[in-house]
C-alpha cells in the first residue's frame, strides 16, 4: 500500500498514541491525505472511493551504455464502505505499460491487494483476504512520494520480497497505555521451488494466484515509538514445499504447514526531527532456510541456507522550515546485502559471488506537493566476483564481468 499504511494501519488515525503523534506530525502537517487515506481512517463520508499512484523513470546504464525508460507501474485504486464497521480495500496495478498475451518483457497486470477490514474495537481490527504484512520499513509504505530515490531499496526487494502480499487473515492492534502496535496474520506459504538465483525468495510469491494451502506461514511484528523515533521489529515463518505428502516424500522433502521452512527476521528504526528536515532510517534483515540443500537437490535453484541485507539512509528537506507544501530532499544511502551468505553443503550448493553486493544511493528529490515528486540519483553498484562454475554456454562475444557499475536515473511519481 502506500503511506496509508503506515499512517493509518500502523499508527491508524485516532488510535494513535502522544508518542506516536510526535513522530509523524513532521510529515502529517504536509501530507495531503488521499482517498484510500480518508477511507482507512473513517474520516471519508463517501461510500465508494477511488485513488491511486505511479511512476516511471528514465536510466542510463553505463557498463551497457544502455538507456532505458519505462512506466515502472501505474496503481488504481477502489474502496468501498459498507458500514462503520466493515469496508473493502483494493488495488489493481499494472507493471511496464503494457501486456500482451499475459506477460511480457516483464510487463504484468495484478491485483497488489483486494481484502475486507472489519473493525473490531476503537483500538483493534482484522483484514482478510490479499494482503500485505508487516514486515520491513517499505512493504506497507511503498508510494514513490514516500520513499527516497528512483528505485526502491534493494535490500527490501531482494531479501525482502516488496510488496509482498499473500493470502490471508491479519489482526492489528494500538495498545491504550503504552505507544506500541502490533499485528500478527497467517497467510499461504511460499513455494520454495519457484525461488531462483538471483533474486532470493521473490519467485516463492504466489500474491493470490491460486496459491497453495498445502503449507501456511505466520508474521508478526511490534512497533515503539519514542520521542522523534519509531522502532520495529518483525518475523515471518512458514513451510516452502506445497506438493502433497506423497509427492513431497518420493522427493525427500518434508511436507506439511511448516514443511521445509524458511525463518525471516527484521529489525528497523526511523528518525525524523520535529525541529529541521532531518530524517534517518535504518534496517538489517535476515534469512535462514536451513533444507535449502535438499530443496537444490531437487529443483536445481541454488538457494543459499542464509541472506542478510542491511541499510541506512539519511535526508534533508531544506524546505522544511519554509512556510510551502513543497520539499526539497537530498539523501545518500548505503545498502549490503548477500543472497547466498550461506551456502547448502554435500554439493548441493554453489557459491556465487554476484549475489553478495553493496550499493551507494545519492540524490535529490523535489515534491511541489506533497503528492508528486521529481527525482533523480546516481547508484554506485559493487558486487563479488562471477563464479566460472556457474557461466555455462556463454556467448562468443560476451564480454568479462564487471564488479563495478553505475547508474543515473530520473524519476517522476504521484499519488492521490
Amino acid at each position: 500500500m502506500k503511506f496509508v499504511v503506515t499512517l493509518s494501519l500502523a499508527l491508524t488515525g485516532t488510535l494513535l498514541t502522544a508518542e506516536a503523534q510526535k513522530f509523524t506530525t513532521t510529515n502529517a502537517q504536509k501530507l495531503l491525505l488521499t482517498n484510500e487515506d480518508s477511507l482507512l481512517m473513517g474520516s471519508n463520508t463517501q461510500k465508494t472511493v477511488v485513488s491511486g499512484y505511479g511512476s516511471a523513470f528514465y536510466q542510463r546504464n553505463f557498463n551497457e551504455q544502455k538507456s532505458t525508460a519505462t512506466l515502472e507501474r501505474a496503481v488504481l485504486f477502489v474502496g468501498h464502505q459498507f458500514s462503520q464497521k466493515i469496508s473493502f480495500f483494493s488495488e489493481l496495478e499494472l507493471e511496464n505499460a503494457k501486456v500482451e498475451g499475459g506477460e511480457s518483457n516483464g510487463a504484468e497486470i495484478a491485483m497488489e491487494q483486494a481484502f475486507l477490514k472489519f473493525n473490531l474495537s476503537p483500538r483493534q481490527y482484522l483484514v482478510a483476504g490479499l494482503f500485505t504484512p508487516r514486515i520491513g520499513i517499505l512493504n506497507e509504505n511503498h508510494l514513490p512520494v514516500n520513499f527516497n530515490g528512483v528505485e526502491r531499496p534493494f535490500v527490501e526487494t531482494l531479501i525482502i520480497p516488496a510488496t509482498w502480499r499473500e493470502l490471508g487473515v491479519g489482526f492489528y492492534g494500538t495498545s491504550e497505555k503504552i505507544p506500541l502496535n502490533y499485528s500478527f496474520a497467517v497467510m499461504n506459504g511460499l513455494n520454495g521451488a519457484e525461488f531462483q538465483e538471483g533474486s532470493g525468495i521473490r519467485g516463492g510469491r504466489a500474491e493470490g494466484n491460486l496459491a497453495s494451502a498445502n503449507n501456511i506461514a505466520v508474521t508478526a511484528a511490534v512497533q515503539y515509538f519514542w520521542k522523534s523515533f519509531k522502532f520495529q521489529a518483525s518475523g515471518y515463518t512458514g513451510g516452502t514445499v506445497v506438493l502433497s505428502p506423497k509427492g513431497s516424500d518420493s522427493l525427500g522433502l518434508n511436507s506439511g504447514a511448516f514443511g521445509t521452512p524458511l525463518y525471516l527476521g527484521e529489525v528497523d528504526m526511523q528518525y525524523e526531527s520535529p525541529t529541521s528536515g532531518l530524517a534517518f532510517k535504518a534496517l538489517a534483515c535476515y534469512i535462514a532456510y536451513p533444507d535449502a540443500g535438499k530443496m537444490n537437490a531437487v529443483y536445481g535453484t541454488n538457494t543459499g541456507t542464509a541472506m542478510y541485507g542491511a541499510y541506512g539512509e539519511v535526508s534533508y528537506n531544506w524546505l522544511f522550515t519554509k512556510n510551502t507544501k513543497a520539499s526539497f530532499i537530498t539523501f545518500a544511502r548505503f545498502e549490503a546485502l548477500n543472497m547466498n551468505s550461506g551456502v547448502a553443503k554435500n554439493g548441493e550448493g554453489i557459491y556465487d559471488g554476484t549475489e553478495q553486493q553493496t550499493y551507494l544511493i545519492a540524490g535529490i528529490g523535489y515534491l511541489p506537493l506533497p503528492n508528486v515528486v521529481i527525482k533523480a540519483d546516481l547508484r554506485l553498484m559493487h558486487t563479488g566476483p562471477q563464479n566460472p562454475e556457474l557461466v555455462v554456454n556463454p556467448a562468443p562475444n560476451a564480454l568479462p564481468y564487471q564488479q563495478n557499475n553505475q547508474f543515473l536515473s530520473f524519476g517522476i511519481g504521484y499519488s492521490f
